[in-house]
C-alpha cells in the first residue's frame, strides 16, 4: 500500500463537475492499493497518517498531528502510485490490486479514518478533478510495508 499526503490549506475533488468530496486545512491523501494489501496495511497508515506530526507549532516546529489541530482528511483512490515505469515508455500497472480488493481496503481505510477525524472522499474509479491548496508545501510518501532504506 502506498500513500502520498500532503498538506492542504484546502482541496476539493470533481466529477462530471460535481463535487464529490471537498476540504479545508489538513492532509489530501492519494491512496495506492497493491496486490497483497490487507486490512493491516489500513490499520498502520491510517494510524501513522492521522498522528504524523506535520502541522507546526507557534515555533514553527513540526510538533502537531492532524488529530491535533483538528484538521480534515480527503482521501483519494490512485492505483497510478503503484505505477512501473522503470522499462518502455508506457507505465505498467501490473503493482496495482484488482479493483474488487483496492475498492474494499479503500473504503476500510476511510472506515478507520472516520473513527477519528473529518473525512471527505473521491469517488473510487471515477475520473476525478483534485484541486489542492499545497501548504509549505509539505509532501510525504508512506508504505507499506516500507520500502527498502538506502
Amino acid at each position: 500500500m502506498k500513500a502520498v499526503i500532503q498538506r492542504v490549506t484546502a482541496a476539493k475533488v470533481t466529477v462530471g463537475g460535481e463535487t464529490v468530496g471537498e476540504i479545508g486545512a489538513g492532509l489530501l491523501l492519494f491512496l495506492g492499493v497493491a496486490p497483497g494489501d490487507a486490512r493491516a496495511n489500513c490499520d498502520y497508515l491510517a494510524e501513522k497518517i492521522l498522528n504524523l506530526r506535520i502541522f507546526e507549532d507557534a515555533g514553527g516546529h513540526f510538533n502537531h498531528s492532524l488529530l491535533d489541530v483538528q484538521g480534515e482528511l480527503l482521501v483519494v483512490s490512485q492505483f497510478t502510485l503503484l505505477a512501473d515505469a522503470r522499462r518502455g515508455r508506457r507505465p505498467s500497472f501490473a503493482g496495482a490490486a484488482p479493483p474488487e480488493l483496492a475498492a474494499e481496503l479503500y473504503e476500510y481505510f476511510i472506515e478507520k479514518a472516520r473513527a477519528s477525524a473529518k473525512v471527505a472522499t473521491g469517488r473510487f474509479g471515477a475520473r476525478m478533478l483534485v484541486e489542492i491548496a499545497n501548504d509549505g508545501p509539505v509532501t510525504l510518501i508512506l508504505e507499506d510495508p516500507p520500502a527498502p532504506l538506502g
